[in-house]
């Protein structure tokens, strides 16, 4: 999709773990262009509190559009307090049928610190497993990483932060440059 209008543009790894109560969710700050870092300091982890409930929101993909996405769940949220799986599931089925918002490019992860869905503009609302998720250039990196790293006593942050920096070793499109937000139940 991206890739007709934008070739060449990669930007930021998203990972969110969750352990012993609280989800941790992590984003590089890197934008490349190519071969060329464009910026090494995006901030694509973000905290909301519609109706005074907070969920942490990290996205990869168009800031614009992801910006668009977030707002949307921001009010389905508000419309249903305390209901994020149907509130994902009302932004999923907006965001497939709509024909504005179906052309919106970026995935996000998001969570309230009890439950963890990655969202899709194919309309997928998922539930990972082993208590990680990953999206963006990096993610597979960041992913594989971090359900390596559950087998360990490491907290939930500390995992986040170990499998981000493998990632970025790794994968040129991710940087160590963090944004990291935690969430409790």
């Amino acid at each position: 999709m991206a890739e007709d209008r934008f070739p060449g543009w990669h930007g930021t790894t998203i990972l969110a773990v969750r352990r012993g109560g609280e989800v941790v969710v992590a984003g590089d700050g890197q934008v490349s262009l190519g071969q060329t870092v464009i910026k090494g300091t995006a901030r694509k982890v973000r905290r909301l509190s519609p109706g005074g409930r907070d969920v942490v929101c990290g996205f990869a993909g168009s800031t614009a559009d992801a910006f668009t996405l977030l707002e949307r769940l921001e009010k389905k949220l508000e419309a249903m307090p305390g209901q994020l799986a149907r509130a994902c599931v009302e932004l999923a089925k907006d965001w497939r049928m709509d024909k504005y918002l179906r052309n919106l490019e970026a995935m996000l992860i998001v969570t309230d610190g009890a439950e963890l869905f990655v969202i899709t503009g194919a309309g997928d609302v998922l539930e990972p497993e082993h208590d990680v998720a990953a999206i963006g250039s990096g993610g597979n990196f960041a992913l594989a990483a971090a359900r390596g790293l559950m087998s360990t006593d490491m907290a939930a942050e500390d995992i986040a932060r170990r499998a981000m920096a493998i990632a970025a070793d790794i994968c040129v499109y991710t940087n160590g440059n963090l944004t990291v937000e935690t969430i409790r139940k």
